[in-house]
Order: structure tokens, then C-alpha cells, then sequence
């Protein structure tokens, strides 16, 4: 093949490494964000944490890309405590994360000085309640705080181990017991079967270990489900309630009737499946009992705990830290006027070291010095990065809370119908910018703390030609059932064709989908015998 010359037009996206660090900041949560900043900290020695407020600083990307002369003063910036409004928002701003693309820059050494150019692709992003924890009053006792009864959290093991010190058993028995205790899962079942722990403990070819070892098992798994919580150690549910069942039977103080409890138990020997269908006649006649005597004996096994563990779980509870604060400022022309704010508390205050940079502005030109210009204009660009980041999702704060101001008002029945490009054509950025901004983001409003995300949905019609927000339909849905009558709990069908005199067609799969979505069993589940 000859070799020739040739010319060719194409298009590519080049994206600096500075706007790519600004994407890329722009769609981290605030502990991400507050995990950046602290790396950042750690390898830029011309960064340092402002423990003062500082004046914003006042210059443009473009001005920023450029090095500082060295009559420059050192720039330093802190968000102020407290960002205006709307009408103090700077919108002429270049909005850096307005493209619809996002790069993987850990492929490529970033150069602070020049442009990077790499390929870009779009980027857009039970039945039963809690069982109520056993609590002591005792006077003689110093109170505790909340957080000293976190500390002191008593998990199941512990608290099964503290009954047996009561017991007398024989060694053997006693690491017998010891071993299931601590084989019993986070609900208190125990999910092996004696025979595997027993094959576990002696293995395949000592077959008369294992039957000893069996035998002090079973021993142990009587004295283990005598303990409490009442039905640890049961092998699967209907063994748990069986248990339950045959305590409250040899407790005469109960209050329940035996004849009840009795058929309780018959119940708890049939298959599950006929009581969590709740088939009243067909279990009465199997239990050869009548309906209503079958009803009460499911009411009552209804009041059973089906986790004995579930008390002493440990529940991480993780607190959110919103990013904005909407607060309520009064009436105005047009009706109730809200304040949007960035949160003080997730906002960096950063600034450039002033005597590293300093001694940079009297060093002689060499390579080190080109080395620590470009660590220093890294500096300069996070730091703006970082303010451009929170200008914008205060901008699209704003925009959210100007559209959906009902909701702030009157709550979730009054949310409108929103979509990412409502916003990004409103604030002229793109949508995969509006969707990392409200990705991790919160706002705490007069109605609670939401997602940004929360505030968009799909619009579904009317009668009148409008469209109603899903989020609201949800909220309707949830209030038509929990204003139903118990005893006649209302079908999907029913929903949709309330719904239908409310004005908004919505099918009856759509009906289905949104209530298990709002986490609400079936009619049938909901039914009270």
C-alpha cells in the first residue's frame, strides 16, 4: 500500500482537567465532598483550612487559568455564612458543569497548566409493627443519657450468656449451649440444623462424635428455647410461635382463653401459607372450628413477635446533613415568600497558604519553581471549584423551591409536576448537570428533609387538562386508605376509580405500583378479622 497524506474534519469534546475536577465535584454527596476536601488538604501544601470568614473571591475561570503575577495579592475565599437568595445569586457565573458528559480523568495524569483532552460519554445519573423494647424503672438508678444507652447496647448473645450463669450444667452442656447461642442469626433463629453443627464440630470420620455431640445439642437447644426473649432458638417461624404460644398457655395471668390459645397452636401446625392468606373458612374447617373462634386464634397469633432478636438489633441511624435551608419569611404579593439558603455547615472554608505563596512570589524562576506555580493554581482552582459547586446547586435550589412553593405551603398533595429539563431550561444548563446536582443533595423545609430528587416527578392527566404530580397522587392514595374502613379495606380498583372522581386517570396497575411503592400490602393483608 502506497503511504499518502490526507486531511480529515472531526469533532471531539476537550475538556480541561480544571472543568473536569469541577463536574466531578459537583456530584459528590457532602461526606464525599468533606472526604475530598481533607485529601486535598493532605497533598496540596498551598491549601489550608480558613478558620475566619473570608472575603468571596472575584475572578472568572478565565482568569483564574492565567499564573498570578507576582504584584498579585494571595486570593483567598470562604463561603459566606449565609448565601442570599435569588436576588443575589450570580447568575453571569459560567456554569463549568453545563455539559452533558462527564470524563474518567484517573486514566491520565492531570496537567494544571494545559488542556486535557479525553473521550467523554453522558453521564445522568411487612407486615407487623416494631415490637417496643423492654424498658426498667427504677428510681434508685442515676439517669442515662441517650447516648450512654447507645454505648451500653446488650446484644442478643450477651444478653442470653447473662441467663445461663444461673444454670447449672455439665461442661459438655454448657459449651453446647454456649456454641448455639452463638450460632443464633440477628432474629434469633438458629438456621443449621443440629446435625450440620454437630458434622461441623467433629467432621466425617468420627460418626460416634457426632452422635454425642447431638445429643448434647438437643439438650442445649431445650435449655436455650426456655430462655428469653420468648421463641429464641426456634428453627424457623411456625416453631417460634409454637413457642410463644406454649408459654403464654403456662402463664394462667394471661387474660387469654385456653380454648383460644389451643386453636392458635393447631393453627401454627398447618401450613403458613392458609394464614398469611388469611382463609378464614378453609382454615376453620380444617381446625374443625368456627369462623369466629378461627379469627380470634389469628388475631392472637397476629399479636406474636415473629423476630425475638429484633430488640436487641443495633440500628445504625445515620443523620442527615442538608445542603440547603428553606425557611418561610411571611406573605408577599404573591403569597408566601421563602428564604433559600446554603447550609453554613457542610461548606468548606479553604484558602491559599499566604506564606508558602509568598515565598513562591520571591523565588528565582527554575523548573521547582514552575513544579510549586502549578501546585499553587491547583489550589486556587479547588477553591473555586468548590464555590462554583454550591453557587449552582443554590441556583438550582432556588429554581426548585420557586416551582414547587404549594408544596412548602400546604404539603404533599399540593406537589407539582416536575422534570430535570424544566429546570435546566430555566437556569440554562443541561440536564445531566441538574441530575448530579439533586443526586445526595438535601434540603431541609418547613415540611421536612428531602432529596432534591424528591421534588421531580411525572405528571399524570386530568379531567381538566392539566397534569397532577405522581408525588401527590402517592400522597392521595395514602390518605384514601388510611381513611378506609378496616373491616372493608378498598381493592386497587376501588382506589383507581376514586381517583377517577378526584379528576386524575390513573389505571389500576398504576394504582398497584405506587402503593407498594409507599410500601402498603394488598387489601386482602390489610383486612382486620
Amino acid at each position: 500500500m502506497k503511504p499518502g497524506l490526507s486531511l480529515r474534519v472531526s469533532q471531539h469534546l476537550t475538556l480541561t482537567p480544571q472543568l473536569q475536577q469541577s463536574i466531578r465535584l459537583l456530584q459528590l454527596s457532602t461526606l464525599e465532598l468533606g472526604q475530598e476536601v481533607e485529601q486535598m488538604l493532605a497533598d496540596n501544601p498551598f491549601l489550608e483550612r480558613n478558620p475566619d470568614e473570608a472575603p468571596r473571591e472575584e475572578f472568572g475561570l478565565a482568569q483564574a487559568d492565567t499564573p498570578a503575577p507576582s504584584e498579585e495579592p494571595v486570593a483567598e475565599w470562604a463561603p459566606p455564612l449565609s448565601t442570599a437568595s435569588s436576588s443575589t445569586t450570580d447568575t453571569s457565573t459560567t456554569d463549568t458543569s453545563s455539559s452533558d458528559s462527564s470524563s474518567d480523568s484517573s486514566t491520565e495524569t492531570l496537567d494544571w497548566e494545559g488542556d486535557g483532552s479525553v473521550d467523554m460519554a453522558p453521564d445522568d445519573s411487612e407486615w407487623g409493627g416494631d415490637a417496643p423494647a423492654s424498658g426498667r424503672n427504677n428510681d434508685d438508678e442515676a439517669e442515662v443519657s441517650a447516648a450512654d444507652l447507645a454505648h451500653g447496647h446488650e446484644s442478643l448473645a450477651a444478653f442470653l450468656h447473662r441467663q445461663t450463669l444461673g444454670l447449672r450444667l455439665a461442661p459438655e452442656d454448657k459449651a453446647a449451649l454456649y456454641f448455639l447461642i452463638e450460632s443464633l442469626n440477628e432474629n434469633g433463629y438458629l438456621e443449621d440444623s443440629l446435625e450440620a453443627l454437630a458434622q461441623e464440630l467433629a467432621g466425617d470420620e468420627h460418626p460416634e462424635q457426632i452422635e454425642q455431640l447431638l445429643h448434647h445439642f438437643t439438650v442445649a437447644l431445650h435449655l436455650l428455647q426456655t430462655l428469653e426473649p420468648v421463641g429464641v432458638g426456634a428453627r424457623d417461624l411456625a416453631e417460634c410461635l409454637r413457642l410463644q404460644l406454649t408459654a403464654l398457655a403456662a402463664q394462667p395471668q394471661s387474660g387469654q382463653a385456653p380454648e383460644t390459645i389451643a386453636l392458635a397452636l393447631q393453627l401454627c401446625q398447618q401450613p403458613l401459607d392458609g394464614l398469611a392468606r388469611r382463609d378464614v373458612r378453609r382454615l376453620a374447617q380444617t381446625c374443625a372450628a368456627t369462623e369466629e373462634q378461627t379469627r380470634a386464634a389469628m388475631a392472637l397469633i397476629a399479636r406474636l413477635e415473629p423476630r425475638p432478636g429484633r430488640p436487641f438489633v443495633s440500628v445504625e441511624r445515620n443523620a442527615i446533613i442538608p445542603d440547603v435551608l428553606v425557611r418561610r419569611m411571611g406573605h408577599g404579593q404573591g403569597g408566601h415568600q421563602f428564604s433559600v439558603q446554603l447550609n453554613p455547615e457542610v461548606m468548606p472554608r479553604l484558602r491559599v497558604h499566604d506564606i508558602y505563596a509568598g515565598a513562591l512570589r520571591g523565588r528565582r524562576q527554575d523548573e521547582g519553581h514552575q513544579a510549586l506555580q502549578q501546585r499553587l493554581q491547583e489550589a486556587r482552582w479547588f477553591i473555586k471549584n468548590i464555590q462554583q459547586r454550591f453557587d449552582t446547586i443554590l441556583r438550582v435550589s432556588q429554581a426548585i423551591v420557586e416551582r414547587q412553593k404549594n408544596f412548602f405551603v400546604h404539603g404533599e398533595l399540593a406537589m407539582r409536576p416536575l422534570v430535570l429539563r424544566d429546570i435546566a431550561d430555566a437556569l440554562g444548563l443541561h440536564e445531566s448537570t441538574i441530575s448530579r446536582v439533586t443526586t445526595a443533595k438535601y434540603m431541609a423545609t418547613p415540611q421536612g428533609t428531602y432529596e432534591l430528587k424528591y421534588f421531580f416527578g411525572s405528571g399524570l392527566g386530568t379531567d381538566s387538562g392539566g397534569n397532577a404530580s405522581s408525588t401527590a397522587v402517592r400522597a392521595l392514595i395514602k390518605q384514601f386508605i388510611a381513611a378506609e374502613n378496616p373491616a372493608k379495606p378498598l381493592s386497587d380498583s376501588q382506589l383507581a376509580e376514586m381517583l377517577k372522581e378526584q379528576g386524575i386517570e390513573c389505571a389500576r396497575r398504576t394504582v398497584a405500583k405506587y402503593r407498594e411503592g409507599l410500601k402498603i400490602p394488598t387489601a386482602t393483608l390489610r383486612k382486620i378479622l
